[in-house]
């Protein structure tokens, strides 16, 4: 939750164009940063495989298992990942997450059997879980929801910017046999240092809340905060936002999945339905519960 909020004085109009625009160029290129730096991440397997599966000897029903069983460990931390950025502190979670993904990466470049992939896989999962849903609760402490499209936008461009630097490394290092090291290995070595570097810097850059921000005067920390603490108050006020509402979500989810196993779903797409319809009226449910 966000720490108590900061008496606000001053023109409020002056003082909030100053705070959007310090937190804009304090946060929007290091969270960039930290998504091309993940996505780099997320691709390198592909690109190091072109050399790898033939000097491991992997069969491509191997390689895609280890592709799999990264999402194994993602999906299952996925969510309490994000909760603890909301409930504890995004600056800590995050920085484990990039060293301890950055780490796991390293390691990857010395695997030798197929056993030692899975388990590298796996963990670089857990490791990596919760970063993309964790950076987007994170954006909803500091950007007002009327900005928080751009600020989402500015974030969301590191994924082409990612595939430029990632597939331009993976073609330096791949040519490389530095101490008798495959190129492949190098990959996985080199692109598993800079999370590492980043997490560290994390943990001194970042700011959980904006009351805690000493970079913003006293005036532009109470704006933000009242203007974000408001909209919080407005969201309780429409939906209610507890476990039982998601409770009643997951289950609108098992009746689906049921149909979906009981050959219920194709009846309905011949009679002009679609599982894609149903999928939109569980969503609209949600939301009609204050899920926003």
């Amino acid at each position: 939750m966000p720490p108590t909020e900061v008496p606000m004085q001053a023109d409020p109009s002056e003082t909030g164009l100053r705070a959007r625009r310090r937190i804009a160029w304090r946060l929007l290129p290091f969270v960039f940063s930290m998504y091309v730096i993940c996505y780099v991440d997320r691709a390198n397997l592909s690109f190091a495989n072109l050399r790898m599966s033939a000097d491991l000897g992997f069969s491509d029903r191997i390689y895609g298992l280890g592709s799999g069983v990264f999402f194994i460990g993602y999906v299952l931390f996925e969510i309490p990942g994000a909760l603890i950025v909301e409930r504890w502190s995004a600056r800590k979670w995050m920085a484990r997450i990039m060293i301890s993904w950055g780490l796991v990466t390293i390691l990857t470049g010395f695997i030798h059997s197929a056993q030692q992939f899975y388990i590298a896989r796996f963990f670089l999962g857990v490791a990596e879980a919760s970063f993309f849903p964790g950076m987007i609760v994170y954006l909803t402490h500091w950007f007002r929801s009327s900005d928080r499209a751009k600020a989402s936008g500015f974030f969301y461009a590191a994924v082409p910017a990612a595939s430029v630097v990632g597939s331009l490394m993976a073609n330096w290092l791949l040519g490389i046999h530095w101490s008798g090291i495959a190129g492949w290995r190098w990959i996985f070595i080199v692109e598993g240092i800079p999370p590492i570097i980043l997490g560290i810097a994390t943990i001194f850059y970042l700011t959980d809340w904006p009351a805690q921000a000493r970079w913003l005067s006293k005036n532009e920390r109470g704006w933000i905060s009242n203007e974000i603490g408001a909209e919080i108050q407005a969201k309780k006020k429409i939906g209610n936002y507890t476990m039982s509402a998601m409770r009643s979500n997951l289950g609108i989810l098992r009746r689906f999945i049921l149909a979906v196993e009981n050959g219920l779903v194709g009846s309905q797409r011949k009679s002009g339905s679609s599982g894609a319809i149903t999928c939109a009226l569980s969503i609209s449910c949600g939301k009609s519960r204050g899920f926003k």
